[in-house]
Parts: structure tokens; C-alpha cells; sequence
């Protein structure tokens, strides 16, 4: 039977604008007769405004009439077009270049490196990679773990800055969730600089130190001559 759109939506309106039995409202929209019950007693989706399954395309005018016509006849959906506009389209796999796909063991092992947070899974979307090859990278399995050198994905051209930046910020507010309910809080005031300021602002403080030099007295100047 071909799945309908707003299956209660759709049982709403039967009810209130059909003579349609329990059971053929309940075979036609996929429910349970007591829950299209529920619904004719106001108990259920009281809050749901109707669908016109003839005005969307999924049943017509026929069917209904027929099934009107015969408590025991039992109404089949047709295909609606909308149906077909709002199905989700399952997403490609990432298509990687040949010429760049030696490239993505580095790339793994960068995130590996620098951002650990990052769930395989998500990795294995975002570079076009496998999971098995992810394991190997990590546990230095690889057939060229020699040669492996951690460079970011997006100067390798595996993926752009947007992609980037959208993973690490979902596994972030993943870790930040997690610690959370584990009771880990991230503790408060200053944070160490990175090293490229920490050594800079150190070199800057070297030239603002002044050392005064110790005041010369005349009754020394005078042992120094004799």
C-alpha cells in the first residue's frame, strides 16, 4: 500500500467531511481503528487541522465515492506528486578526485591531531573516506604510515572552509553536551595563549624591563683614583 502524507491530517478530514467507517479511514491512512475513534471522540490530534487527501492528489474522487458506497470496500491511494516533491533525496557519497585521494590519510590523520572530537562517522562524510581507513591511520596500520603527514583538509582541496568549520562546531557542541551531563565543567577565567602570542607578548615584556644600574658614589670614584 502506498504510504500517505499526514496520515492523521488526512483521518481528520475523512471524519469530519466523510461517512466513512472506522475501519476504512484506519486501513486507508495506516492507523489503528481506536486511535480514528480517538479522533472522531476529539481525544486525538485535536490540535491537527484536516488534509484534503482529493485535494493533494493522493486519493480521487471515485475511490471515495466507492468506498462510501461499501463499508466493506477499502480505498486505494494513488501517488501523489507532492508526495514526490517532499520525499528527502538520500545524499551522494563524497566524490574524491583520484588525483587526491592519496591525500586523505593525512587529512585523517590532522583531524586525529588537532581535533579528536570529531566522530569517525563524520569524517568519513566529510573527506569521502572509510572508516576501516580512519582505524588504520589512528592505530598506525596503514600500508603508508611513514609517508603520512598531518595537513588540514581544506589545503589538501578535500573540502572547503564551511565544511570545516560546520564539523568541528557540531562535534564541539557535541563534547560540550556530553561533559555536561557527565557533570565535566570547563573551568572559569583565564585560558592559556597560544604559543605563537604566549611568545611574542614574552619577547615584548623582555624590552620593557629596565635594569637601573647601581648609582655611582664621589667617595668610590676617589678609592678608584688613588
Amino acid at each position: 500500500m502506498t504510504d500517505i502524507l499526514m496520515p492523521k491530517a488526512t483521518a481528520v478530514w475523512l471524519v469530519d467531511n466523510t461517512s466513512l467507517t472506522f475501519d476504512q479511514i484506519a486501513d486507508f491512512c495506516g492507523l489503528h481503528p481506536l486511535e480514528v475513534k480517538g479522533i472522531a471522540d476529539g481525544e486525538v490530534a485535536r490540535d491537527i487541522r484536516g488534509a484534503d487527501p482529493i485535494a493533494n492528489g493522493q486519493l480521487s474522487r471515485e475511490e471515495l465515492d466507492a468506498a462510501q458506497n461499501d463499508a466493506a470496500y477499502r480505498m486505494k491511494a494513488q501517488k501523489s506528486r507532492h508526495a514526490e516533491l517532499l520525499k528527502p533525496v538520500k545524499k551522494a557519497p563524497r566524490y574524491t578526485p583520484v588525483s587526491r585521494r592519496q591525500d586523505r590519510p593525512d587529512a585523517i590523520a590532522w583531524f586525529l591531531r588537532n581535533q579528536p572530537e570529531v566522530q569517525d562517522s563524520q569524517l568519513a562524510r566529510l573527506l569521502g573516506t572509510t572508516k576501516a581507513t580512519i582505524d588504520q591511520v589512528r592505530n598506525r596500520t596503514h600500508w603508508n604510515s611513514a609517508n603520512i603527514k598531518p595537513v588540514d583538509p581544506v589545503t589538501l582541496g578535500l573540502s572547503t572552509q564551511l565544511e570545516l568549520d560546520a564539523v568541528v562546531r557540531k562535534a564541539a557542541d557535541k563534547k560540550a553536551k556530553d561533559d555536561a551531563r557527565r557533570g565535566i565543567v570547563e573551568p572559569e577565567g583565564a585560558t592559556l595563549r597560544p604559543a605563537s602570542e604566549a611568545g611574542s607578548a614574552s619577547s615584548v615584556e623582555d624590552d620593557d624591563v629596565h635594569v637601573d644600574e647601581a648609582p655611582a658614589y664621589d667617595d668610590e670614584s676617589e678609592d678608584a683614583d688613588h
